[in-house]
């Protein structure tokens, strides 16, 4: 369900929605890692200035937490 919402939110800020991936891994007891896959100019945007989107995206997921007690740690990677 999270990775729907990081896929979709996604979107509405690349300029190729149509390469984005969203990676699920368990790392350990209730801590996931999902890494954003992105075309390689979108990176930046997706980061955004002193990297103040992708803290906002991750203080949301964070709130997720509430929910179901599971840690999350979000990462933006390029495809190559």
């Amino acid at each position: 369900m999270i990775e729907d919402f990081l896929k979709e939110y996604a979107k509405l800020i690349v300029e190729f929605p149509d390469k984005i991936q969203v990676q699920k891994i368990n790392l350990e007891d209730n801590i996931i890692e999902l890494i954003i896959f992105v075309d390689k100019v979108d990176t930046g945007k997706l980061i955004g200035k002193n990297g103040k989107m992708i803290n906002a995206i991750k203080t949301v997921v964070s709130a997720y937490k509430v929910k179901d007690l599971t840690s999350y740690r979000v990462t933006v990677k390029p495809i190559d």
